[in-house]
């Protein structure tokens, strides 16, 4: 069998989710960059904020995508992003009018429909979120953050919301959208997502911890992929947490998150991208 080839027509761009930002130690995508690296991908990282709105962080999006292709000389991007950094994408190429730049799109575990669950959470008395916010805001700025925004955020998850950034940001001609979403077996395959899964779980289905399957699925085409044991892919797993292999196990389903990173590129490659 031919080995995968990472070596794409254009440079990649890794575009982070919220509540993290692009730090060498640790690293946000754990082992995926050194693996996708090691098959010959040209790699680059969105480095925006980790709790700026989704119109702040598209904005920053286009100027590392201007920056990116000056000094590679590409024509185009390929742009994968995970959670809220899908949603970056998605605007930067659509009402922020850098589709002629973008090859593709691929999202993973992006609540492209948003969350009912949060919704409903959002209905609390918005006292309880302007004292996170003002906590959550004030700490991100020690590590980088210029415009932090965790309440904006947090509404930006509502389905009404997603609902009108869908109608205001629709896909591009020309860009290929495509989409990952994980699906956790059961609560305990990601203990640090057990509650929220549960809860996801009688209220929207199957999901990854934070995001239902049916709130990730958008493109052309939608690749859900779930654990070869009973453990499933979280959306911590996504990102490589763990930094290790999900089982020993062969078959089917995804044993090593990094091997699929490397067919997912491979993939884009052999389409021409």
């Amino acid at each position: 069998m031919e080995e995968p080839n990472c070596k794409t027509k254009y440079p990649l761009l890794l575009i982070h989710g919220a509540g993290f930002r692009d730090l060498k130690i640790p690293v946000y995508w754990g082992r995926i960059p050194r693996v996708l690296k090691d098959h010959g991908a040209e790699l680059f990282f969105g480095e925006q904020d980790c709790w700026a709105s989704t119109e702040t962080n598209a904005h920053a999006l286009c100027a590392r995508i201007d920056a990116v292709l000056a000094e590679t000389g590409a024509q185009k991007i390929n742009l994968i992003a995970h959670s809220k950094g899908g949603l970056e994408a998605r605007m930067a190429a659509s009402s922020l009018g850098y589709g002629g730049k973008i090859a593709s799109i691929t999202t993973v575990g992006t609540p492209h429909r948003g969350s009912k669950t949060f919704s409903i959470f959002l209905r609390a008395p918005r006292v309880f979120f302007s004292i996170a916010a003002f906590a959550v805001n004030n700490w991100i700025r020690l590590v980088g953050d210029k415009k932090p925004d965790f309440q904006r955020v947090c509404e930006e998850f509502s389905t009404a919301h997603m609902e009108r950034f869908n109608a205001e940001n629709p896909d591009v001609p020309g860009v290929f959208y495509q989409s990952v979403a994980g699906v956790m077996t059961h609560p305990f395959s990601d203990i640090n997502l057990s509650t929220a899964n549960a809860v996801l779980n009688r209220i929207e289905g199957p999901n990854d911890g934070l995001v239902s399957v049916a709130s990730a699925e958008w493109g052309e085409r939608c690749l859900v992929i779930r654990g070869n044991t009973r453990r499933g892919i979280s959306h911590l797993d996504e990102i490589d947490f763990r930094r290790t292999a999900l089982s020993k196990k062969t078959g089917e389903q995804v044993r090593d998150v990094t091997a699929f990173y490397v067919s997912l590129v491979d993939d884009l490659r052999s389409r021409g991208f």
